[in-house]
């Protein structure tokens, strides 16, 4: 049973010849939009929750969503300078 509509090629450089749902660039573009609604859903229903934190700054209109993405890039920015300082020489274990 081989339906063409449904056959899958294989990803460049792929040596097994199978596919995955994921090599196809129309599934990946799915997962990105439906990420987005799902943040601009949970935006949109900040609104309507009452917040009881004890500091005023956490009761702006979308603080959380603010917050994560922030400390999410500092991290990224401090994993960058971890790497400068650890980075070791390729060829580290062989000498």
């Amino acid at each position: 049973m081989n339906d063409s509509h449904t056959a899958h090629h294989p990803a460049p450089g792929d040596k097994s010849g199978k596919a995955y749902w994921l090599d196809n660039p129309r599934n990946v573009n799915r997962i990105v939009w439906a990420l987005y609604a799902v943040c601009a859903l949970l935006l949109a229903i900040d609104v309507f929750v009452h917040k009881h934190g004890p500091f005023k700054i956490e009761h702006l209109f979308g603080f959380y969503g603010i917050y994560g993405f922030v400390a999410c890039v500092a991290l990224v920015i401090a994993a960058k300078g971890l790497r400068v300082i650890l980075m070791r020489p390729e060829d580290y274990y062989d000498r």
